[in-house]
C-alpha cells in the first residue's frame, strides 16, 4: 500500500512541511525545504491500533529517526488522564528533552526542556498545523529541528485529549453491560 501524502502544511516560519503517513505499514515521514527529515516506524508485524495514527504507543515497537540519528521515543500509555497521552523524545543529538502534551480537547503543547515552543493541532489523519511561540530572548527558539520533531509527533500520535472526568466516564461506560 502506498503511503498517504497529504497537502503540505504551510508553516509560517518553516515553509512547506510534507507529511506522509501510512497507518497500515506503520510509517511516517516528515520533510521540508529547511527541515531535517523525521521518520517514525512501527516494527513489522505489530498489530496496528486504529485510534493511533502510527498504529501503536508501545515504545518497544517504534523507532524514531531525526536527520538520520536515532532518538529515544517514549509515548505514554493512554488511560484516564491527559497526562497519559504525552509523548516524550530524549534527543542524544541535541542533548535535550522534547515533550508533546495535550492541553485541550484538540491541541498539544510542544516543549523543549520545559520551554514552550508552540501548540500543535492534528486530528490524527496526517494534517498538522503549528502555532509557534514568539522567539523571545532565548537562542534557538525557532529551530528547524524542533519543528521536525513537533510535526512528527503530532502526525504520528495526534494531538489533544478529553478532560479526565470525560475519560473516566468513558472508561466506566465501557465496563457497563
Amino acid at each position: 500500500m502506498n503511503p498517504y501524502a497529504y497537502v503540505p502544511a504551510d508553516d509560517p516560519l518553516f515553509g512547506l512541511v510534507r507529511i506522509e503517513l501510512d497507518h497500515e505499514a506503520g510509517t511516517l515521514r516528515v520533510s521540508g525545504d529547511v527541515l531535517p527529515p523525521v521518520e517514525i516506524r512501527r516494527v513489522p508485524h505489530t498489530v496496528p491500533e486504529s485510534h493511533v495514527p502510527i498504529g501503536t504507543r508501545d515504545p518497544e515497537h517504534l523507532t524514531l529517526l531525526v536527520d538520520g540519528a536515532e532518538e529515544t521515543l517514549r509515548p505514554s500509555t493512554e488511560f484516564l488522564t491527559r497526562r497519559s497521552y504525552r509523548v516524550e523524545v530524549v534527543s542524544g543529538a541535541r542533548a535535550c528533552r522534547y515533550l508533546l502534551a495535550p492541553d485541550s480537547l484538540g491541541t498539544s503543547r510542544l516543549t523543549r526542556d520545559e520551554r514552550l515552543l508552540g501548540v500543535f493541532t492534528s486530528s490524527g489523519d496526517g494534517h498538522v498545523s503549528a502555532d509557534w511561540e514568539a522567539a523571545g530572548e532565548s537562542e534557538g527558539a525557532r529551530d528547524p529541528y524542533d519543528a521536525s520533531v513537533g510535526y512528527g509527533l503530532a502526525a504520528a500520535f495526534g494531538t489533544g485529549a478529553e478532560p479526565m472526568w470525560q475519560l473516566t466516564l468513558n472508561a466506566a461506560l465501557d465496563l457497563w453491560p
